[in-house]
């Protein structure tokens, strides 16, 4: 029996099992991408080579499993969803009468005029948060492996649990952006692609580059407005980081976070309601993630950690 023991070396590559399957579900589909194998390796590749990278691997695993559950979301892009349940006009109605502004006359959203009075800078500098998000958490992840392992583990199992949240939400109730109603009004179409919206476009054609029509390209949740995840993540680093940081930081993790909530508004991919129920989901979900944590550690830890790595 103990001759057939697996190599502990071998038994270190779990990790990577997950981007394995998902490279084989989708070569099965004929749809695999260079991106699926690469993103295998690499685990692979951590898991395997030393202490160190394994240790990195398992700290950052829940936030290649957020990949692994975006790109899994394909093959199950209108499950739940009907024509008669799609949100569009009602969430423009509750920005229209909570968040409105009149426009001409007329009840009209932020939206409205951003639409009327778009700029290159703003295009520009929207487009900033929006295209850099996910390299910032990962960025940050890296930071707190290197200072703060168990801050490094709540980060990053607080980021999978929010995504989760947020698809579940996207199918329970699935909500049209501000571009789809600009482009399409009322009506729903259960066939509709994902779009960058028009100003995030021209930040591609000034760029010359299609960055961000590929990043939309491959996104399943066109109703995926509710919650605006996209400004969850942000507040997500503030909550961890505000006292973690000192006087640089905190500016620096309150501007990302508010210009990603006016870029949601400003680019036409979330309504301010979207931005309120993005904000609760991270505020609930960090405080839930750490609750779990502080039980599992059988300590009491500080609601947002002091300056340093907590002892």
């Amino acid at each position: 029996m103990n001759g057939a023991r697996l190599n502990p070396r071998l038994l270190a590559l779990w990790p990577a099992a997950p981007f394995w399957f998902l490279a084989a579900f989708w070569a099965v589909q004929g749809k695999l991408r260079w991106d699926h194998l690469a993103l295998a390796l690499l685990a692979t590749f951590l898991a395997y080579w030393s202490e160190w990278t394994r240790r990195l691997c398992l700290g950052i695993l829940p936030i290649g499993l957020v990949g692994v559950l975006y790109d899994s979301m394909r093959a199950v892009k209108n499950v739940g969803l009907t024509r008669d349940n799609v949100h569009v006009c009602d969430v423009r109605a509750i920005d229209q009468r909570f968040f409105g502004l009149d426009l001409n006359g007329v009840r009209a959203t932020y939206h409205d005029y951003f639409q009327q009075h778009p700029t290159l800078f703003l295009d520009v500098y929207c487009a900033i948060p929006y295209g850099l998000f996910l390299a910032v958490m990962i960025i940050y992840a890296v930071y707190l492996f290197r200072r703060d392992y168990p801050a490094l583990q709540r980060f990053t199992w607080s980021f999978l649990a929010l995504n989760v949240a947020g698809f579940i939400t996207y199918h329970v109730y699935p909500a049209a952006p501000p571009w789809y109603y600009h482009q399409y009004g009322c009506a729903v179409d259960l066939a509709t692609h994902a779009s960058e919206g028009p100003n995030l476009a021209r930040v591609d054609a000034w760029l010359g580059i299609g960055y961000f029509a590929g990043m939309y390209g491959r996104s399943s949740d066109v109703f995926g407005a509710v919650p605006s995840l996209h400004v969850a993540y942000p507040l997500l680093l503030l909550l961890d980081g505000f006292r973690r940081h000192g006087w640089l930081g905190r500016v620096l993790l309150v501007w990302f976070y508010l210009s990603m909530c006016f870029a949601a508004v400003y680019l036409d991919h979330h309504w301010l309601f979207d931005v309120v129920v993005g904000s609760l989901y991270a505020i609930v979900i960090s405080a839930l993630i750490r609750r779990v944590f502080n039980a599992r550690l059988g300590v009491v830890l500080p609601s947002v950690p002091a300056h340093g790595a907590v002892k």
